[in-house]
């Protein structure tokens, strides 16, 4: 049977059995953990963190290693998206902390990158948000995480119900209004900190008969802790919802953020050292608008039946212009001209657009009532990208170029998927989880990819890529006692060639013919719960395989040249564990008084476990993975009153593949040390209505970095923060 008839006919059964319930109407239930999309789980405890329930509007959890972090109960400083604070709870998550503005966030996990998040299928209320998930799956837009209700994070076996990729799924899901009871609700939080930083959020919200809306808008602006680092931010969104009928809805919202940045550069380890706040790129800027529309339909079909259907577009502008070259290049004035050299202009359009929709329905199957999810996905994207563009000699933000764009290429993807997912409740204790995965890709490529030296085009070579495959994997989970439970997963990852695979100057860089997709696997086994109110836990064991990774490496010969291949695979494996106990709530009676302590830590061993022809990579460790993360913090309160201490140490990791110890005399390559980052927040709730915050980011002003880049933002070591404060006050009416 072919691969598309196989889809057809799993497609075929999910409707027969929605069909069939449509027409059953049975009104037997199973108590089964549960909720609507716009449930705040954990509303009424102080803990941000919290485990996903087994099913939360079309979507399953059960059986897979799985975080919800509640933005409203977050201890940190959320203004200028802090997640070493908001996701200290989520153990074995690295962070890379190059960018002052909270712009960039790039998180990861089991030894993957975290440039830019691009190992996690990142999304916005269940829709993409990076530049292209397949081809360039780079997120340079994050909402502003005060508009964010809360953070869904699905590690490997999110790979079946969203998309191939190995880190699994993070979610924003955006505030919406759904909690408004009144007309009109006015909600404003202003912020003020070093380094000129002023945030400003407002919104307002309300629900009147069948409509509930929410709209917001957001300013942020600052010089950042570094020289260079001058930056602003706007972001807009507005979401409205209709109640055609209690068992019928649509929504829509759209999200509109305008971001620049003055990006400083990288340094040397020697200027670290010296003064880690320098900068020598006083010309660097970096300029990003996104639009996120949507338009969003949720169905009751009956009670055991459920349909949410979501039409999307990815709209982006990604800029930057500046001076590239190496850190030990002197960006000065040419004695020659009197002015500065030409910088360098690079633009890229994205213009993507997709279809996601989904059923879940219960049934029975004996005794038991078991539970299937199913949903396809049409996507189609564009990529324009301009660059080398001779840029100007001034020192602002101008993107205006002399001449055309040496490249000048356009990217295309397309892709159809299609899955499903089922709950089988062997017993009421024991559920099984098996699901499947269809995809089917393509890329291709065009356009001009620079010039000879005699002035003739370089053509991209003319490159098409299309292939289908089919993931599986399968979870479990036993239920031990009512809030305690052992669960295991195992689930195929993939990772499609990208656009950067697509355009190798022919001058210069060969593209293997035989360049393949990567391709792995996640396997969890863990056990975690609650007992009563005042401890919860989950600790677990993983193993992460990662075949045929591509990369780039020097061919000797006559002459020499760069071949992008697979340069090999890697193996993590690794224990996450998390604890958080409340010593008030198990042994006192104080109920105005508050103690929350926790620990969360995550050890990876990641290490290539294959060699290429050309490349020696075996036994050495994966780049940017360290093998100890440890985040720990308590928080104390009293009635209206918290204060909270977080510890934050991450372990050494190397830099590059080659596992470079000495660091380069550019900064590119070289050992990253390890640091521990002390973090204080206090919160003070006058009425339900009124607060303050205030906090002292990296308390103990430590001297550290956590990335070290060849081009942009770079090159070089990028220093992170040293000690800063904010001050933040809210109100409701």
């Amino acid at each position: 049977m072919s691969k598309r008839a196989l889809v057809l006919c799993l497609m075929i059964w999910v409707l027969n059995i929605a069909i069939g319930q449509t027409k059953k109407g049975n009104s037997d239930t199973l108590l089964i953990k549960s909720l609507p999309d716009v449930t705040v789980v954990g509303r009424n405890s102080k803990s941000d963190y919290q485990q996903m329930p087994e099913i939360v509007g079309t979507n399953i959890y059960a059986g897979k290693k799985n975080t919800l972090i509640v933005l409203d109960n977050v201890q940190g400083n959320v203004v200028t998206n802090n997640m070493r604070q908001v996701l200290a709870k989520v153990p074995g998550i690295h962070i890379w902390e190059s960018d002052p503005s909270g712009i960039q966030i790039g998180i990861a996990a089991r030894g993957l990158s975290p440039n830019r998040s691009w190992e996690f299928n990142v999304r916005q209320n269940g829709y993409d948000i990076a530049a292209d998930p397949f081809g360039y799956p780079e997120a340079y837009y994050n909402p502003q995480l005060q508009a964010v209700q809360r953070i869904e994070i699905v590690r490997g076996h999110g790979s079946l119900q969203y998309g191939p990729q190995f880190g699994g799924l993070v979610n924003y899901i955006l505030r919406n209004g759904s909690e408004v009871n009144k007309s009109f609700e006015f909600e404003t939080q202003q912020t003020i900190g070093s380094n000129g930083l002023f945030n400003s959020y407002n919104a307002i919200g309300g629900k009147k008969g069948k409509v509930h809306y929410y709209t917001f808008f957001d300013h942020r602006n600052g010089d950042g802790w570094r020289e260079n680092s001058h930056y602003f931010t706007n972001a807009g969104y507005g979401t409205v919802t209709y109640n055609f009928t209690t068992k019928f809805s649509l929504t829509a919202e759209v999200m509109r953020s305008h971001i620049r940045s003055q990006q400083p550069g990288g340094l040397t380890d020697e200027q670290i050292k010296q003064d880690a706040q320098q900068s020598f790129r006083s010309r660097n800027w970096f300029d990003i608008t996104w639009t996120t529309p949507a338009l969003i339909a949720n169905f009751q079909i009956n009670e055991n039946t459920r349909w949410n259907t979501k039409l999307f577009g990815t709209i982006g502008d990604r800029n930057s212009v500046g001076f590239l070259q190496s850190i030990t290049t002197k960006d000065s004035i040419n004695p020659a001209t009197l002015s500065y050299n030409n910088r360098v202009v690079n633009l890229d359009q994205y213009r993507n657009y997709g279809l996601e929709s989904r059923i879940i329905t219960d049934y029975r199957l004996g005794k038991m009532k078991n539970t299937l999810s199913a949903g396809i996905r049409l996507y189609t994207g564009t990529t324009t990208r301009q660059a080398d563009g001779k840029g100007t000699t001034g020192t602002g933000y101008d993107v205006t170029i002399t001449g055309n764009y040496p490249r000048d290429i356009i990217f295309k993807s397309r892709n159809t998927a299609a899955f499903a997912e089922n709950i089988f409740r062997i017993s009421d204790k024991f559920l099984i989880i098996p699901g499947i995965r269809y995809e089917w890709l393509e890329g291709s490529s065009s356009g001009r990819n620079g010039y000879t030296s005699g002035g003739t085009e370089i053509i991209l070579q003319n490159i098409t890529r299309d292939r289908s495959f089919i993931l599986a994997g399968v979870g479990t989970e036993y239920h031990l006692t009512r809030s305690t439970e052992v669960y295991a997963n195992f689930s195929q990852a993939y990772r499609p060639i990208q656009f950067a695979n697509l355009q190798a100057p022919p001058t210069t860089d060969v593209v293997d013919a035989d360049l393949k997709d990567a391709k792995g696997y996640n396997i969890d086994l863990g056990y975690r719960g609650k007992v009563k109110d005042f401890l919860q836990f989950d600790i677990s064991g993983f193993y992460l395989q990662y075949d045929n990774r591509v990369g780039t490496i020097t061919v000797s010969g006559t002459p020499s040249y760069r071949l992008i291949t697979n340069v090999g695979s890697s193996t993590s494996k690794g224990f996450e564990g998390y604890v958080e106990f409340n010593p008030f709530r198990a042994f006192g009676k104080n109920k105005d008084a508050d103690l929350i302590i926790f620990g969360s830590y995550g050890y990876t061993d990641a290490k290539y476990s294959g060699n290429h022809k050309d490349a020696s990579t075996k036994g050495k460790k994966v780049e940017n993975a360290p093998t100890n993360i440890f985040r720990s913090g308590i928080t104390g309160g009293y009635k209206g009153f918290l204060l909270t201490v977080q510890i934050s140490n991450v372990g050494e990791t190397f830099s590059d593949a080659n596992n470079t110890v000495t660091p380069s005399a550019n900064g590119n390559n070289g050992l990253i040390p390890s640091y521990t980052v002390t973090d204080l927040t206090a919160t003070y709730k006058f009425s339900k209505g009124l607060n303050l915050k205030a906090g002292a980011n990296n308390l103990f002003n430590e001297r550290y970095f956590t990335r070290r880049a060849g081009g942009y933002p770079g090159p070089g070591a990028l220093p992170a923060d040293g000690r800063t404060f904010f001050i933040s006050v809210g109100a409701k009416f």
